[in-house]
């Protein structure tokens, strides 16, 4: 009789099992009832919201390590046709740095290719190139990354996970802050998402990504969803906010939504010649957190080059301006290359360590047996400074502006396990030394500085120079030869002038980590104008 009663009690227990949903699924299916229903979210056939951005860029801040830039604010007109994943967003973006302007522009998404073009007064989209973005098709980056965004920040993501339950995968509760979420992952292609719920409402809260940043490493990059509407019998959240590591960086707020209204077939279609041979989507790794964030600034070039930042159709290479003084140019970002008796010193170590990976092969092939005894960092902002690493790796010390050196040591010690170009390994001990007013660098035949200036653009910026070749090296305050100077001296190029004379140095000519080189002569005439 016990017998009998252990085996009725053990399947009951199989029985149970057998009827109750996974806690994954179980998870997502009282979300997407929560959301309107199965049925309801399956009844779309198309999407179209209204509503506001505002964008702050961490890693171009005034003070390493300080308050975040704020970049941008728009408005945007979005509509999807479900059924094809087919999505147009019309964009006016206002940016406030580097530089006041706006950029009126529409973006068009398939699964198959992507679609930049800017629009008329008239709300028609203009396909030539004097358009501003100019009309191209996107890179395949690009267009994997907005994939990847309109899939996370989809109001029917959670029907998909539930039509595709082989891929959710339930995941021990995820605490952020003082809160506590449930949460499951969802294998998208080659992405994981990983959705936390709320245990009050069943409605997902965070969507977050694993992704790789330039200076931080290892990052979560999260969806925070709230401030949910009922539009036409579906629940939209209404605020959405992108937090990396914690840190909020974009505001979206929604104004208007609109379920299954009709859309014209023109809005969504790639003009063939743009359509024609478009870039597929990117495979392996993405760097989406350059991709989305050079957005902000409205600097990203869209492009597959690897250093992510770039339309130079021959890529990275030398430019000798002097006996051993190398420009390295080719991307959008430039570094330069100093070579002394025993070692070499390079100024600044742009974009990531693809590019510094590359930096360092070809010092190595151009001066054999010198290796890079000093990387002088002009400024912290991410575009100049993310491939500190690959020189960090080579033994290099780094050298900064005062102040600054704590900084660079918290972004040294952060794991960066993602790197898709270095492997992991320990870089604390990397030594580290701080420029006060001045730092010279000689070896007996060869005189190098590196000045620290008082500049609008980042507290702590160093110029660099070259004494014998009488070459100064000036990063973003003065882009030589990019273009034809102004009538009169900006703040930017007047603080050149003024640390020029501060620092008591002659230069002939300047290089720039952007733009080429130029004579200094004609800047410095400006001066009283």
């Amino acid at each position: 009789m016990k017998r009998a009663g252990m085996l009725l009690a053990i399947a009951l227990i199989v029985a149970s099992c057998a009827t109750t949903q996974p806690r994954g699924q179980e998870l997502v299916s009282r979300a997407v009832q929560a959301l309107g229903g199965a049925d309801t979210l399956a009844g779309v056939k198309t999407l179209s919201v209204e509503g506001t951005v505002r964008q702050w860029e961490p890693e171009q801040s005034m003070v390493a390590g300080g308050e975040m830039r704020f970049a941008c604010e728009s408005t945007f007109a979005a509509v999807t046709d479900v059924g094809a994943r087919a999505t147009r967003i019309d964009w006016v973006r206002n940016f406030a740095y580097p530089a006041p302007r706006t950029f009126t522009f529409s973006e068009i998404v398939t699964p198959e290719a992507g679609y930049i073009a800017g629009i008329d007064s008239n709300g028609r989209t203009k396909q030539s190139l004097d358009s501003n973005p100019p009309a191209h098709s996107m890179s395949g980056l690009r267009l994997a990354t907005s994939q990847r965004e309109l899939q996370r920040g989809s109001t029917l993501l959670l029907l998909e996970m539930l039509r595709n339950s082989e891929r959710v995968a339930a995941v021990g509760d995820v605490t952020v802050g003082s809160l506590v979420y449930p949460a499951v992952d969802y294998r998208a292609g080659n992405q994981t998402l990983t959705v936390m719920f709320d245990r009050a409402t069943g409605l997902p809260a965070r969507i977050r990504t694993l992704d790789y940043d330039n200076i931080w490493g290892d990052v979560s990059y999260d969806l925070v969803l709230a401030d949910w509407q009922t539009m036409d019998g579906v629940r939209v959240a209404s605020s959405r906010k992108y937090e990396l590591n914690g840190r909020p960086i974009m505001e979206v707020k929604i104004t208007e939504g609109k379920v299954n209204a009709p859309i014209a077939a023109d809005r969504l279609a790639i003009p063939d010649a743009f359509r024609t041979g478009a870039p597929k989507p990117a495979t392996g790794p993405v760097p989406y957190q350059w991709v989305i964030r050079r957005q902000f600034i409205g600097t990203y070039l869209d492009s597959d080059v690897p250093s992510y930042d770039t339309r130079a159709t021959s890529g990275l290479r030398l430019v000798e301006l002097a006996p051993g003084v190398q420009h390295v140019v080719g991307g959008s970002h430039h570094s330069l290359i100093v070579e002394m008796r025993e070692y070499l010193i390079v100024f600044d170590a742009p974009v990531g360590d693809w590019h510094s990976k590359w930096i360092l092969d070809a010092a190595r092939t151009k001066y054999p047996g010198k290796p890079v005894k000093y990387l002088v960092l002009t400024h912290h902002h991410m575009d100049h400074a993310g491939g500190l690493r690959a020189f960090a790796a080579q033994g290099a010390t780094l050298i900064v502006s005062q102040g600054t050196g704590e900084h660079f040591r918290r972004v040294l010690a952060a794991p960066f396990t993602r790197n898709p170009d270095l492997a992991a390994r320990d870089l604390t001990a990397t030594p580290i030394a701080e420029v006060g007013d001045r730092r010279l660098f000689s070896d007996g035949t060869r005189e190098v500085g590196a000045y620290v200036i008082e500049n609008p653009h980042a507290t702590g910026l160093i110029i660099g120079y070259v004494s014998d070749a009488r070459l100064g090296f000036a990063t973003d305050i003065w882009s030589p030869g990019a273009g034809p100077l102004p009538e009169k001296l900006t703040p930017p190029l007047a603080a050149l002038v003024a640390g020029v004379k501060k620092a008591g140095i002659s230069p002939l000519r300047f290089a720039g980590g952007h733009g080429s080189v130029a004579d200094y002569a004609p800047l410095a005439a400006l001066e009283g104008k």
